[in-house]
């Protein structure tokens, strides 16, 4: 299968990587350029950690030349670029065509979908709670696969596209997603803001001084306490718009096969296993400018929609504004675009579906 990628971070790279080991042929683009300079001339991607291997490279000129004869479109780049990429790739889209937005972030699909709609162009847009696979650039033309996950959410935009949306990311990836009711619920199965938001908060003087601590090891009962306080709101967002969606427990017990508690206990259980993961040493880090202004704040932006108080994740908000001398909502580059505020709950979640 012929798959443009966008974005040529850590996980597009492991995205490569993968696909091409599966047998399908990807295409890259770098909005930034960095990939037509790394790759230049016959240059392969060096592969290590879970997959051992290198692979040739195509890299596209531009966003047309990514699109143009793919079946399926992967979005994997920061929050903070999809205002901007989605603005690009909108115009190349065409039926028959699907996009996988990998990890959904804020309301990126519901973007996505309207810029379509004012094009008469409809095509399955499937948003994922979190990566299918954990990988950092390891150099210039190399990447390190750390984890391929066993399984992960998925939800299509619009709903009727359901079936089209999980045929897409299954003949990718394989049988290792489970569908949800619709894109709202996978925005709230984003556990990383809150859980990065506490541990960031316990380990403030760490990160900032560029020490070296353990990600799991560090979070304590006291860090834990705070990430289930913050998960009380979230499921209590969920339940305003009818949703279940999976508690950090649960995600815990899903993704690491530990025991259910307390998050301090099953995060030191995390560590016993994965004790080489590292927390970051520096306060610019997606721990913070990722999951705030593209985590929190959007979650914010439901519970004003819905009538529920999220206290804790507003102060999360206000406290690394302060922190960092930044406007975190301010940073929101999707939020203003979509004009929330003039939708009630139902209008909302019916957008959300595509209704």
């Amino acid at each position: 299968m012929r798959v443009a990628i966008i974005g040529f971070g850590g996980i597009g790279r492991g995205y490569a990587a993968y696909l091409t080991a599966q047998g399908h042929e990807p295409v890259i683009w770098s909005p930034s350029g960095a990939a037509l300079a790394d790759f230049a001339g016959d240059a392969s991607l060096t592969v290590t950690g879970k997959l051992e291997t290198a692979v040739p490279l195509r890299v596209a000129r531009d966003c047309a030349e990514a699109v143009a004869g793919t079946e399926v479109v992967i979005v994997a780049v920061q929050a903070n670029g999809f205002k901007t990429v989605l603005d690009a790739l909108a115009p190349h889209l065409v039926a028959g065509q699907s996009v996988i937005i990998s990890a959904h972030c804020s309301f990126a699909a519901l973007h996505l979908h309207r810029l379509l709609q004012e094009r008469g162009v409809d095509v399955p847009i499937a948003a994922w709670a979190t990566t299918a696979l954990t990988a950092r650039k390891s150099g210039p033309r190399s990447v390190h696969v750390s984890g391929i996950r066993a399984k992960l959410d998925v939800a299509t935009l619009p709903v009727r596209h359901a079936q089209a949306g999980l045929d897409a990311c299954r003949a990718l990836f394989g049988d290792r997603f489970e569908p949800r009711e619709d894109v709202l619920a996978i925005m709230l199965s984003n556990l990383n803001p809150p859980a990065h938001v506490a541990n960031m908060l316990g380990n403030l003087t760490r990160a900032e001084r560029g020490e070296d601590w353990p990600n799991y090891g560090s979070i304590t009962q006291g860090v834990g306490r705070i990430v289930d306080a913050m998960d009380v709101e979230r499921l209590a967002l969920a339940g305003a718009f009818g949703l279940s969606v999976r508690s950090v427990q649960d995600h815990y017990v899903h993704s690491f096969g530990v025991a259910p508690g307390p998050v301090g206990e099953m995060a030191a259980a995390v560590y016993r296993n994965r004790p080489e993961l590292l927390g970051p040493k520096t306060l610019d880090t997606r721990f913070i400018t990722e999951d705030v202004p593209f985590g929190l704040v959007p979650l914010e932006a439901l519970g004003q929609v819905a009538g529920v108080a999220l206290p804790l994740h507003q102060a999360g908000i206000a406290l690394f504004d302060a922190i960092c001398a930044r406007n975190f909502r301010a940073e929101n580059d999707l939020l203003p675009a979509l004009d929330l505020g003039r939708l009630s709950a139902v209008q909302l979640q019916r957008e959300l579906r595509g209704d």
